[in-house]
């Protein structure tokens, strides 16, 4: 690069990523100028979900059950590590933010959900980031839930009026790939009903909502950067015990 040509910001080259084509793979495989602009920001992999803040009128209550990194309170399934980083779009880590996240077991099963009593909290758990913005869950990966795609549904609380919410999306190729051979996914006696891109929401939130995914020995690893964008406002929703879809307004009655 000469001198006379104009460097990207931090915030294009984040804004980049999110929109890069590779991204859409899902499958951790980046050309090797992406990963190294991805390191000299400090992401945590080039895969970027730019989420827009959300005004709340008043926090949502921490349950002290969830806080915790191992959510699979013994659902079977095949393991998944689950790492996210909150950046803020200048790509400076946002440390101290909590990062809530949520979904359904192998079978479609949602905690909370009146099929499986208000009280269970399987695969629901709580961090708060890092200094490096960072933090891990250990879980399983995530089966359908009725004409969903598979995703994991998260929120971060940035502080007690601002929070944001989005999902995770898988690469189809995998999520077939395990659905049809493995246990207990391959013993569900329903069909999967869409794909991720073809779902509704998964084109909404755009190709930098997939994970980045690395098959490990014992599991696999999946990493998104969730990259805050400041503008933006509205209600937010804080999950609720009511299992999918079911959510209260912050500083309601839930």
């Amino acid at each position: 690069m000469s001198a006379d040509t104009p460097r990207p910001t931090r915030h294009a080259m984040l804004a980049g990523f999110a929109a890069s084509p590779v991204v859409a793979t899902g499958v951790g495989v980046f050309p090797s100028a992406a990963r190294a602009q991805a390191r000299a920001a400090g992401l945590l992999t080039p895969n970027v979900c730019m989420v827009l803040p959300e005004a709340t009128v008043a926090p949502c209550c921490l349950d002290e059950r969830l806080l915790r990194s191992d959510i699979t309170d013994g659902r079977e399934g095949v393991p998944l590590r689950l790492r996210m980083q909150v950046v803020t779009a200048e790509c400076q880590p946002v440390p101290e933010a909590r990062v809530h996240i949520w979904h359904c077991d192998a079978q479609g099963n949602y905690a909370g959900a009146a099929t499986q009593g208000s009280d269970e909290t399987f695969l629901r758990g709580t961090q708060i980031s890092d200094e490096d913005g960072l933090v891990r869950f250990d879980t399983i990966y995530p089966g359908w839930f009725g004409e969903n795609t598979p995703q994991i549904h998260y929120q971060v609380y940035l502080d007690e009026s601002t929070v944001l919410t989005s999902q995770i999306f898988f690469p189809d190729a995998l999520s077939q790939y395990l659905y049809l051979a493995v246990r207990p996914y391959r013993d569900r006696e329903d069909e999967r009903e869409s794909l991720s891109r073809s779902d509704g929401s998964a084109q909404q939130a755009g190709e930098g909502a997939f994970a980045a995914i690395r098959e490990q020995q014992a599991r696999y690893d999946a990493a998104l950067v969730v990259g805050i964008d400041p503008q933006g406002s509205g209600a937010a929703q804080c999950p609720s015990r009511g299992g999918a879809g079911e959510v209260f307004l912050a500083g309601r009655d839930g």
